[in-house]
């Protein structure tokens, strides 16, 4: 348990809010520079977020929120949990802790000069102790979970590819099952994968992929979208095939739509955005509660478009309405179905608005833009936080939602 913070060490950080505003950007650049210079800890990072440089800004972002909030640590709760689930599944352990440590301090003291004195060099030394030792608490309860959980494991576990489908033109889907042919962990829906994957002529990747299969099942799987730069989607695409061996390690995440919510549901998503609720969806069939489903969803074209089979048998079976929208091609023309709406463009907030039933759960799940567009009009229509539920592609995104 994290001894609190004497009130002279807050006072330190939240007087450095300013300063952030204006330098936290080049401060985690530089942070980052020192530590990827390590390579045992560099391959713990995924390094596209490097080269689009999301991984720096995601960061700024929450430290930036971390001090501004640092006198009210309730309001940084729901990142704080997402940052405990994205470290285990990448296996973040104590010994790391030291090292971001001495990258952060290190990076204050070069970018801030002479205004960072030993007093403000000292009070986010506290300040970083106080939050990892709350991570590492964190995290050390989800590490035993997972070891006591049937099926479940902690660390990087082999997986052989059992099939692998082509869902369309720009996703295809891979179906895991382990290598000891043991039971494995049953994930909840809405959680991730975790890979340490080796890929030639670029080293050791880090990715993360949401699990479109249902709970219970004797896989898992993923359905990963051709990145037109990605270094892993394209070796996924490409190269792996059935019988390769991946390294994984056990599901995470908190982006879990719970089965007893409410009895209407919104499941609100743009592109690939649709996979953890494809899992989401078996989930609510499966366990055989009656609910009303809206399943929204933004595509660029028909070709593109994933699990369109599966989608168009619920809606016969009158377990969902859905609404497609096409944003670069015309509607298909040789798909019909009462209970399944067409339309030309994106989903827009505009749209949105007249559709919204301030008593359902909205789950959303797509790029950044897209849902800050769609939880902005949810909010501004009434419904409560508590009901808007999201999940960000990125490391720490969401950060600019609790203060930053």
């Amino acid at each position: 348990m994290s001894s609190p913070l004497d009130e002279k060490t807050i006072s330190i950080v939240k007087a450095c809010v300013p300063a952030l505003e204006a330098h936290g950007l080049d401060i985690t650049r530089e942070m980052y520079k020192r530590l990827l210079s390590n390579p045992d800890i560099r391959d713990l990072f995924n390094m596209s977020h490097q080269k689009d440089g999301e991984q720096p800004k995601a960061l700024a972002l929450a430290v930036l929120a971390y001090a501004r909030n640092i006198d009210n640590l309730g309001a940084l709760g729901a990142l704080v949990e997402r940052i405990a689930e994205k470290h285990v599944g990448l296996n973040i352990l104590p010994k790391h802790y030291p090292y971001v440590a001495d990258a952060l301090l290190g990076a204050i003291a070069h970018v801030l000069g002479d205004a960072a004195t030993p007093e403000i060099l000292e009070a986010w030394g506290k300040a970083y102790w106080f939050l990892a030792e709350i991570l590492i608490g964190r995290e050390e309860q989800i590490y035993e979970a997972h070891a006591a959980a049937p099926g479940g494991w902690v660390g990087w576990r082999p997986f052989t590819v059992r099939r692998k489908i082509r869902e369309s033109d720009t996703i295809t889907s891979f179906e895991l099952v382990p290598v000891d042919t043991k039971p494995i962990m049953k994930h909840e829906a809405g959680q991730y994968l975790s890979f340490k994957l080796d890929v030639p002529e670029h080293g050791s990747q880090r990715r993360n992929y949401s699990i479109s299969s249902e709970p219970g099942a004797d896989h898992y799987r993923i359905s990963v979208r051709r990145a037109e730069s990605g270094v892993v989607s394209q070796w996924l695409h490409d190269t792996v095939q059935e019988g390769q061996v991946l390294e994984v390690s056990a599901p995470s995440g908190d982006f879990t739509p719970g089965l007893e919510k409410n009895s209407k549901v919104v499941l609100l998503c743009a592109g690939v955005g649709q996979t953890p609720f494809i899992s989401t969806l078996g989930a609510f069939l499966k366990d055989g509660t009656k609910r009303t489903i809206h399943y929204i969803h933004g595509v660029h074209t028909a070709q593109d478009e994933a699990f369109t089979d599966y989608i168009y048998a619920l809606a016969e079976k009158n377990a969902l309405t859905a609404d497609i929208f096409y944003s670069h091609s015309p509607i298909p023309t040789n798909r019909s179905n009462s209970n399944v709406h067409l339309h030309e463009g994106r989903i827009t907030a505009e749209w949105l608005k007249p559709h919204i039933d301030i008593t359902a759960d909205y789950n959303i799940c797509g790029p950044d833009s897209f849902m800050r567009d769609m939880i902005k009009a949810l909010t501004e229509a009434g419904v409560p936080e508590k009901q808007i539920h999201y999940e960000f592609f990125g490391s720490a995104a969401d950060a600019e939602l609790v203060g930053a």
